[in-house]
């Protein structure tokens, strides 16, 4: 039985700032399925809920290594759905609220890189592959390699790095090469951990990994180009024949409309009649008319530049004096968050903007919607087309990474597509796009069988974990 070590710096339902939580639960779980022994480990920071910390046991107490410093790191598991967690536990680096962005984040995840080796000699698990996830991961490659693939236990452990969001990429000054990482300056090379005079965790994983992967086959193609590769395409290009793109699924458990706890009325493709009843009731929750027949477009996302909100906002006034009814979810840029509250106040029967997050009021969205919006200038993989589409709720996105991979634009001669996608970045190319969609709305036969197309797709990790399974046991 193949054994891996998967490490991330956040997972559900510990902690979660992003999509990479949602992976480093799901995936595991089944890789597990499929007879792979994997187990994650990942920081045990403070806003970890109590009743989780509660059932933690302690399994060891280490001593890390972190330049000149030597800190004491506690080790502690839980198992959670099937899945192993250990945990490295230092209040002086993960006590805090919030879990990124603080002033010693290169040293707080320099620790974590060395705890998670040094914990290796200390548990009854011996990997035969450490997957590593983003930046925060990116120096345990480099230091396998420079301290311990002498010592035994070490020896035929090979490293996958994934790439979730090539943009964060860790970059600290050079002195941390000494003070943080025991490394000579020799490693100060631009073919080694220099990158534009500081040192990069990603570019650690990506030049030190055995193999690489990101999280869509577009994106892997996408960042060795120099408009998606943030100065690392030439890098990402020369590694090539080792690097895999490999599309993110959902979790069935969770994302299932049939028995989703957090929906008004379940239903399945089948049944889409309760499928109109979660439209009336989320739009009498947002206070909006209950209008079943006025088209109802959701948004679930940070609200920044990057989602696409440049975009709507350049054509929102259009929009809106169409008969079309919109609901935005999510936090971002306090730009964009003041312009939607502006917009809602003006339009309170055709707009309301939800400034805050909840798992609960997302999941009524992607129940009660009928079209999801996403129009991300990149996207490395995307959550909320999936879940969209397992929904039943039609996505419409512009073409890139994994939503180009996902979503399927309708073809009316074919009769085959599960939703509307544009490719350029053009808030006009969007509206008409969004008024095509509409178009196929009024159709009710024809906007069936898109519903079909989208809820009988296959968005499950089944096909991607196999595909880990063949690298994993190829490695």
């Amino acid at each position: 039985m193949t054994r891996v070590l998967y490490v991330a710096s956040e997972a559900v339902p510990f902690i979660k700032t992003g999509g990479l939580a949602d992976v480093a639960a799901s995936l595991p779980k089944e890789l597990r399925k499929l007879g792979i022994d994997i187990r994650v480990v990942m920081p045990k920071y403070k806003n970890i809920p109590e009743e989780l910390k509660r059932d933690m046991t302690g399994l060891s107490e280490i001593t890390v290594p972190v330049g000149w410093r030597n800190q004491v790191c506690g080790i502690q598991y839980i198992e959670y759905c099937g899945v192993p967690f250990y945990f490295i536990d230092n209040e002086y680096y993960f006590n805090r609220d919030g879990i990124y962005g603080f002033y010693d984040d290169g040293e707080r995840f320099a620790f974590f890189d060395r705890a998670v080796l040094e914990m290796i000699d200390r548990i009854d698990f011996k990997p035969d592959i450490i997957h590593c996830n983003d930046w925060h991961t990116g120096m345990i490659s480099p230091l396998l390699h420079a301290h311990y693939r002498q010592r035994e236990a070490f020896r035929g452990i090979k490293t996958i790095f994934t790439i979730h969001n090539l943009k964060y990429q860790g970059v600290f000054p050079p002195e941390i090469l000494g003070d943080l990482l025991n490394l000579g300056m020799e490693y100060f090379d631009v073919n080694q951990l220099e990158f534009y005079g500081g040192v990069s965790f990603m570019k650690g994983g990506i030049n030190y990994s055995d193999i690489i992967t990101t999280v869509s086959e577009s994106y892997a193609r996408e960042i060795q180009s120099p408009e998606f590769g943030e100065k690392l395409d030439g890098l990402l290009k020369s590694k090539n024949q080792n690097l895999h793109g490999i599309t993110n699924g959902i979790d069935y458990a969770i994302y299932n409309p049939e028995d989703d706890p957090d929906i008004f009325f379940n239903y399945t493709v089948s049944s889409l009649e309760n499928k109109a009843l979660n439209k009336l009731k989320l739009q009498e929750l947002l206070r909006l008319p209950q209008k079943k027949d006025t088209p109802l477009i959701g948004m679930v996302s940070r609200i920044d530049r990057m989602k696409g909100f440049d975009l709507v906002i350049n054509i929102l006034e259009e929009l809106l004096h169409q008969d079309i009814q919109l609901v935005v979810l999510g936090t971002g840029d306090p730009y964009f968050e003041d312009l939607f509250k502006d917009y809602a106040e003006q339009h309170s029967e055709k707009l309301s903007a939800k400034i805050k997050f909840s798992s609960s009021l997302a999941q009524k969205i992607y129940a009660g919607c009928d079209m999801l919006l996403m129009p991300s200038i990149f996207e490395p993989c995307g959550l909320s087309q999936l879940i969209a589409l397992r929904y039943g709720t039609i996505p419409i996105v512009r073409e890139t990474g994994g939503l180009r991979d996902t979503v399927h634009s309708y073809n009316e001669f074919s009769r085959e597509g599960n939703g509307f996608s544009f490719d350029s970045c053009n808030a006009k190319d969007m509206l008409y796009t969004i008024n095509r969609a509409l178009g196929f709305y009024k159709e009710k036969p024809i906007w069936k069988k898109i519903i079909n197309h989208a809820m009988n797709g296959e968005y499950s990790w089944n096909r991607s974990a196999q595909r880990y399974v063949e690298l994993y046991e190829n490695k």
